[in-house]
């Protein structure tokens, strides 16, 4: 496929107040995002910078599945929308083939940008060759959510923010003994969903799917295959794979069919959307007591941190209106009120104050408490992630106990697995 390339105009770009209507060639930007519980709230912020710019903003909403088709129609010349969303694993293929326009330029004559703002390693994300093509929308961390009625109705001890993985097992395991025939269970875990699963109890035991180098992995290790077991005793205790089906956590939780969870920081709106929240409370992410002190001790509590970016098409007829929308998203101003609209955690440092009191009636001060009571690690990637986590999932490896987590043996096989996989992945990035 040739490559494509975009020049990003030199031309200062104005602070948002400096801008106006005479400022753009377009008059309308056509924004592409794969999650509608942010539109309303992306909205808002977007009509803000319309309001100055004189450029209308329009954000569409789809699955994502069929975000990636209209995105990859570009690689045909199909039309692309202006602006658009990226993530850590499809921003790899997009600037790999040139679908998205260099920001360089834009950042350098911006004096209201720097980069340093931001979280380094969500910045690293969608940069390449030392080019940036993408700025850190958000930040995303992990808490434990549970139902009160469930632990009331079999008399458990309600989990708090002490509480270690070997708790969460004493109780999943107490509460799908009592409630099991009846269809409730104490524990649900997205075993695919790997920011919202296994990775974080991995983590917690000291060891890591890629390395922070990223140029190796400790998933075979004595430390991964211990955290292993325990997600398989976790698996246990929780919906059995016959009996979820292809619903999510979330949706076995919301259905009263799990007593815990583990929710990502952008699931939360979901959650609140519900009539009654009254019966969730949120926890921090529980530790690994890896030494077996009875506290979480430097390392033990570990959080998976990942983020979308704000990027642009290379086919984007008015390039400095795009960035000047981008960087009204990435502004201060623009990623508080994001945060203070329940949109997301900011990806700029010290800007997510606000999204603790987003959502009245429920208590989710465990997500900004994780940004200084959890040690983040940051969503494990090298160039062909899509590939080899695929890989990690199919019968061989972990597919094996995932469907059947009564046979410890199977555990541990696929975390030998696992490290082939990883190792032959890393030696061919």
């Amino acid at each position: 496929m040739k490559k494509r390339r975009i020049i990003a105009s030199a031309a200062i770009i104005c602070a948002l107040t400096a801008v106006s209507a005479q400022a753009y060639d377009m008059k309308e930007l056509n924004v592409l995002i794969w999650d509608e519980n942010q539109q309303a709230g992306l909205q808002q912020i977007a009509d803000e910078w319309s309001e100055e710019s004189g450029v209308k903003v329009n954000i569409t909403a789809v699955d994502p599945e069929r975000y990636q088709e209209r995105i990859e129609a570009g690689l045909y010349g199909e039309e692309m929308p202006d602006v658009l969303w990226v993530n850590w694993e499809n921003a790899q293929s997009y600037m790999a083939d040139d679908l998205l326009l260099p920001l360089d330029d834009f950042i350098l004559e911006d004096s209201t940008m720097d980069l340093s703002d931001f979280y380094e390693e969500l910045a690293a994300f969608y940069n390449t060759n030392d080019v940036q093509y993408a700025l850190p929308k958000d930040h995303e961390t992990v808490a434990l959510v549970y139902n009160k009625a469930i632990f009331k109705s079999c008399k458990a001890e309600t989990p708090d923010d002490d509480w270690s993985w070997d708790d969460v097992l004493e109780a999943a395991s107490a509460i799908t003994d009592k409630k099991g025939k009846t269809g409730v269970y104490g524990f649900a875990m997205d075993v695919s969903d790997t920011q919202e699963g296994w990775y974080n109890v991995l983590y917690d035991y000291g060891a890591e799917v890629v390395t922070e180098d990223h140029a190796g992995s400790t998933i075979g290790s004595d430390q991964a295959k211990f955290a292993m077991e325990t997600v398989r005793m976790l698996l246990e205790a929780s919906v059995p794979a016959k009996e979820r089906g292809e619903k999510t956590s979330l949706e076995l939780f919301k259905e009263g069919k799990a007593a815990m969870i583990l929710l990502g920081s952008w699931n939360i709106r979901s959650l609140f959307a519900e009539e009654d929240t009254s019966d969730y409370e949120f926890v921090l992410i529980p530790y690994g007591d890896a030494n077996g002190s009875g506290k979480c001790e430097e390392g033990e509590r570990r959080s998976c941190v990942s983020g979308l970016g704000w990027a642009a098409s290379y086919q984007v007829l008015d390039p400095e209106a795009a960035y000047s929308l981008i960087a009204w998203f990435c502004s201060e101003e623009g990623q508080k009120k994001q945060a203070e609209l329940g949109v997301a955690m900011a990806g700029r440092r010290d800007a997510s104050e606000g999204f603790a009191e987003a959502f009245p009636g429920m208590d989710i001060t465990a997500y900004t408490k994780a940004e200084v009571k959890t040690e983040p690690y940051f969503r494990p990637y090298i160039p062909n992630n899509s590939e080899w986590e695929t890989l990690l999932q199919q019968e061989g490896c972990f597919l094996d106990p995932w469907e059947d987590p009564s046979d410890p043996e199977l555990m541990t096989t696929a975390c030998d697995t696992a490290q082939g996989i990883i190792d032959a992945a890393i030696a061919a990035k």
